[in-house]
């Protein structure tokens, strides 16, 4: 914080993490949204969640690692001053970049002929099981075409950042996120097609729920509803996007093999 008062920056924290920390001097409950920087101090978790905070303003975000893997973060805590200071007087394009992500919009449409309810996310959307030992059976239809319906523990709908989180793990594809694609991955199918699916992003998918049996909405990790039968999801790239700030230009080969350890012996 002697940095922020050295430069006569305004600096303020969310009011519930400020007090936490004992910095109640920064405590505040203005928009994160008015700030020119947002300052992500943790993994990939607080990463989300500052994302999650900006509720798609462009300002851009710089992550610094003090979690575990880290892959959305850019800088580790001992370079975190250097890297504010180059980004408060340098040049985008020269001393710093700011790389723009791809976000999924998520809509349902409840059976019941309810209020539509939209959502956001950075790396996905899951459709999965609330009841333990049994599957979930989702029609998943593309282009007003029926493709299948799967029995499964989920469905994961991500965007090309989202390919190296829940979705890799599903054994879903690793997709540069430089790209914009719908990413469609089942989790634990109980069928014979258990392969992704990587679609353009204006294909138009609708995810519904068939049978009794419900389930859970969960957007970047957090579970926002509960389904039922016959209630739809639509799926489409959102208009906002997530800004990045990176102090080196982001290639996406080597921070695939840095942060998950390829070539280590």
């Amino acid at each position: 914080m002697a940095w922020s008062k050295a430069g006569r920056h305004e600096v303020w924290m969310a009011s519930q993490d400020a007090n936490a920390l004992g910095w109640s001097d920064l405590a505040s409950d203005r928009a994160a949204a008015e700030a020119d920087l947002v300052l992500s101090l943790g993994g990939d978790g607080t990463v989300l969640r500052a994302v999650h905070e900006l509720d798609g303003a462009a300002v851009p975000v710089l992550g610094v690692n003090v979690g575990t893997l880290g892959y959305l973060t850019e800088v580790e805590p001992a370079q975190c001053l250097a890297t504010l200071d180059r980004w408060i007087s340098g040049k985008e394009g020269k001393d710093f970049e700011i790389d723009s992500r791809m976000m999924v919009r998520a809509t349902l449409t409840p059976a019941n002929g309810g209020s539509q309810t939209t959502w956001r996310a950075l790396n996905e959307v899951v459709l999965e099981k609330q009841q333990s030992g049994h599957t979930i059976w989702l029609d998943v239809d593309i282009n007003g075409f029926e493709f299948a319906q799967y029995s499964a523990d989920g469905v994961i709908v991500a965007s090309p950042t989202g390919s190296t989180a829940y979705s890799m793990s599903a054994r879903g594809p690793v997709v540069s996120p430089r790209h914009r694609a719908l990413l469609i991955t089942p989790v634990s199918p109980h069928m014979l097609f258990d392969r992704s699916l990587v679609l353009d992003p204006e294909e138009k998918v609708h995810i519904r729920v068939v049978g009794t049996r419900p389930v859970d909405v969960a957007i970047d990790g957090r579970r926002v509803a509960s389904l039922t039968q016959g209630d739809t999801v639509s799926f489409a790239p959102d208009n906002a996007q997530a800004y990045f700030v990176r102090v080196t230009p982001p290639k996406f080969h080597q921070i695939v093999r840095q942060k998950f350890g390829l070539g280590d012996e």
